[in-house]
């Protein structure tokens, strides 16, 4: 069992950054991959960016290639979201989530565990 608190959120202005950080409980965090997904109102949730077991593959989006970094210290069990150059469209409610697996899978569907999500507001 892995319990997943999100933290950061917040009200930015475009153009402004935010990080966003997910403190992991529970066993073995080192043993799962790690993703991000977010959801706007009205919409489905989606694939924002995703990090296997050592941190070395990571995996975007389109819509954030180049503006996001997702990071891992398992260290401190967390995973972090560097949020650049954020858009209006970026507004959302964020989550991060577990997957019991090494490689990182995009279908919020095969993944484990879920946090309860922060809202992430960019104005314009």
């Amino acid at each position: 069992q892995v319990q997943l608190v999100e933290s950061g959120g917040g009200l930015v202005q475009a153009g402004g950054s935010l990080r966003l950080s997910c403190a992991a409980s529970g066993r073995s965090f080192s043993r799962y991959a790690m993703g991000w997904f977010r959801q706007a109102p009205g919409k489905e949730r989606e694939f924002v960016a995703g990090i296997n077991w050592t941190g070395d593959t990571t995996y975007y989006a389109n819509s954030v290639r180049g503006r996001f970094t997702i990071s891992r210290d398992n260290a401190k069990n967390t995973v972090y979201l560097q949020m650049d150059s954020l858009k209006p469209e970026d507004t959302a409610v964020y989550y991060c989530a577990a997957d019991q697996t090494y490689s990182i899978r995009a279908y919020s569907s095969e993944y484990d565990y879920w946090g309860q999500g922060t809202q992430v507001t960019v104005s314009s």
